[in-house]
């Protein structure tokens, strides 16, 4: 445990994660260069699973679906690479990519960093990117012939080969 008190945002963060079993943080480019992306602080210990990532979609769905992705977690899904999952976006599946540990890091997943040290004392051991398709062609960032917004909009924090 931390000699310092917690500031305001901690303290959010761990009611959010008592109430409700995660808190998603957004966060966004002032310059619009790189896309948003949300991602979780507590399903290590709310479902013993690892962290979740989102890239490139409104902040609302994305939100969204970390929240029912925690509670198909708490149902028995177990997150592992590759795993195709359905009912995080209307009428489309979505993947859980394994994070590189490369991108286990504080531009990506600060508090979450935060929260694993403060509540273990251990680093923080895994993330999934949760990956989507694009809209007209159904296609992900690694298939031939994806477009390249969606390949663009999902920085690819996993291995880049295909899931096939």
């Amino acid at each position: 445990m931390s000699e310092r008190p917690l500031s305001d945002f901690e303290q959010g963060i761990l009611e959010n994660i008592e109430k409700s079993g995660c808190q998603v943080n957004t966060i966004f480019d002032p310059e619009g260069d790189e896309p948003t992306f949300s991602y979780s602080i507590g399903f290590p210990k709310t479902v013993d699973q690892p962290e979740v990532i989102i890239f490139g979609l409104r902040h609302e769905v994305m939100h969204s679906m970390i929240n029912v992705l925690l509670e198909k977690c708490r149902q028995g899904l177990l997150l592992r690479d590759g795993l195709v999952i359905d009912d995080l976006l209307d009428g489309y599946n979505c993947v859980a990519r394994a994070v590189l540990n490369d991108y286990l890091v504080e531009d990506y997943f600060a508090s979450a960093i935060w929260y694993e040290k403060y509540r273990t004392g251990s680093e923080m051991k895994g993330a999934y990117q949760i990956v989507w398709p694009g809209v007209q062609q159904r296609l992900f960032p690694w298939d031939v012939g994806c477009e390249q917004i969606v390949i663009d909009s999902q920085p690819a924090l996993y291995l880049p080969e295909s899931v096939h």
